[in-house]
């Protein structure tokens, strides 16, 4: 009989199994079952989407037309309104914008060199009466509060940007900054304004030669612009013998290709070849008041700015629906550009890795349009007869292209 058995071999004897090692965790949750996060349910911000959609398919209800934007506290007289337009202009700037420090350098040096003007479309957006709105301009304007400045050829109708209004402290604070004005002539030129309040033309008598190119170079002074009175017959007027089959014929560019050297002033037309001053005729001192006009520095920038502005508004409504019109709350949401909210919610979203809007340096308000107040823009296409605003009953005030 062999002995060869050990206790290893034994059924009875097990060896201990020991376990894998596990690393310790320094939080008191380490022990604790994992599982997948909870999917959120996206039906609410797509039933609010929906929502909008179906609010913009359907006109709404005319309870009666906004000729006046309302301001909180209301605005009395012309100087507070032309103070409240310069001073709500643009947003300030954001703490957590997403804008780098060369960013806002170029946004706080646009703000600063734009001039300090609101134009007659925004006064009469934030006044009660047009026509008494209108009389105190005068007044204010004779009393040398007010300074009345006239761009030709700056829109159409009750469109237009070209006329604005100045206050002369800023107008004399303006003087006081310009580095190419001295002293002397800034006096000059603000007693030349105060003796002639309504004048619109400044006659180049009263200044020299080289005040005259400092002034301009400064953008104090501009040339005026001399347009043509429109003729209502046709510009170009044919012969009645001048057959159409010799004009067809005559070379391309000759003035036989037009019906002879006489066609367009037979037709009603004028002279309209441009020419440089000095091949213009001596004209007489009154005439000559208008040759110079009241300028503002900058004034090209603000006035691009302001027309930009307010293309995009109008297409932000022709994008709303058939109706051409939007809910003036939505309408705002969609100028700022659904940016992200500063309350402590948001932030707290933020902190979360959930959406909370975009960043305001990267909307269109803030790329384009340097930060524009909402307020501002309607008021500018209020007051030009763009938009009107109208009560719906619903929704609040609705806005509506005309």
């Amino acid at each position: 009989m062999s002995l060869n058995y050990s206790a290893a071999h034994s059924s009875r004897i097990t060896k201990k199994r020991t376990p894998a090692l596990k690393r310790s965790s320094s939080s008191p949750f380490g022990t604790f079952s994992r599982r997948k996060p909870i999917q959120r349910s996206k039906s609410k911000p797509e039933s609010f989407a929906h929502d909008s959609e179906d609010l913009l398919d359907q006109r709404f209800d005319h309870h009666g037309i906004i000729t006046t934007l309302p301001t909180h506290p209301p605005l009395k007289g012309v100087v507070q309104i032309v103070q409240h337009a310069i001073s709500h202009m643009f947003e300030p700037m954001p703490e957590r914008g997403g804008f780098n420090s060369t960013r806002i350098a170029d946004i706080l040096n646009f703000r600063k060199c734009l001039p300090t003007t609101a134009t007659v479309a925004h006064v009469h957006a934030m006044s009660g009466s047009p026509t008494a709105t209108e009389k105190e301009i005068v007044q204010l304007t004779r009393a040398n509060v007010l300074r009345k400045i006239v761009i030709p050829g700056r829109g159409v109708g009750g469109s237009t940007v070209g006329e604005s209004l100045v206050l002369f402290t800023d107008l004399e604070s303006m003087l006081d900054r310009a580095e190419l004005v001295d002293p002397a002539l800034r006096d000059k030129l603000l007693q030349r304004l105060r003796s002639q309040p309504l004048s619109q033309g400044i006659s180049p008598a009263s200044f020299t030669a080289s005040e005259i190119s400092t002034l301009k170079r400064a953008g104090f002074l501009t040339s005026s612009i001399q347009y043509s009175s429109p003729s209502t017959h046709s510009i170009i007027s044919v012969d009645p013998s001048t057959s159409f089959s010799t004009i067809s014929l005559a070379p391309s560019g000759s003035l036989a290709a037009i019906g002879g050297s006489g066609a367009v002033v037979e037709g009603g037309g004028t002279h309209g070849l441009r020419r440089s001053s000095s091949q213009l005729d001596p004209l007489s001192p009154t005439e000559r008041a208008s040759d110079l006009q009241l300028a503002l520095p900058n004034t090209g920038p603000y006035l691009r700015l302001l027309t930009e502005a307010r293309s995009h508004l109008i297409s932000l409504i022709h994008k709303s629906g058939s109706f051409r019109q939007i809910p003036m709350y939505l309408l705002r949401e969609r100028w700022d550009g659904g940016i992200a909210g500063d309350n402590p919610a948001s932030r707290a979203k933020k902190l979360r890795g959930e959406f909370a809007g975009v960043l305001p340096a990267r909307t269109r308000k803030w790329k384009h349009f340097w930060g524009l107040e909402f307020d501002w823009v309607l008021a500018q296409c209020v007051g030009g007869g763009m938009v009107e605003l109208f009560e719906t009953g619903s929704v609040g005030l609705g806005v509506r292209v005309t």
